[in-house]
């Protein structure tokens, strides 16, 4: 949750997704300070989201490539993008999703793999302790059958 709750941090993975690698072409396009991005690049870099490789040697310089757990964020920062498209006329929106065979626009939506249903149900599904939940978590989400989330009453 921290990376998607930090703006820049989005920012940056936003601009990652688009193919930016390089610290220069993060700042010039977000307008944000070099202590601020080298911050924000530090921390995904120890947070494997990032990993830092050497693209010159004379003088020595990084660009910034997405790892596979970077990767992994892409639909969640598509997600967000499209909760806030949904809330703008069409000709208010900055930036759509499109698909890159035709070219149409596509409004993305979370579904459960199993059953293909969208999860936007808050009746329908609800959040429940999994099998390494404190006694906190069991308390503030209790399973409605009685059992544990391991299963045992």
């Amino acid at each position: 949750m921290r990376h998607v709750g930090e703006w820049w941090t989005l920012l940056i993975l936003h601009d990652a997704f688009d193919g930016y690698t390089r610290f220069d072409q993060f700042q010039e396009n977000l307008g944000i300070s070099t202590s601020m991005l080298t911050a924000r690049l530090k921390t995904l870099v120890a947070d494997g989201l990032l990993e830092r490789r050497p693209y010159q040697t004379n003088p020595v310089r990084n660009e910034y490539v997405l790892t596979d757990l970077g990767r992994s964020l892409r639909p969640v920062i598509v997600t967000l993008a499209a909760w806030g498209n949904s809330r703008l006329a069409p000709e208010q929106r900055s930036m759509i999703l499109v698909d890159t065979t035709s070219g149409e626009e596509v409004e993305p939506v979370v579904v459960d793999a199993k059953t293909g249903r969208p999860l936007d149900d808050s009746h329908a599904y609800v959040f429940a302790a999994g099998p390494a939940a404190s006694p906190a978590m069991r308390a503030r989400y209790p399973r409605d059958d009685g059992t544990t989330a391991s299963g045992a009453g």
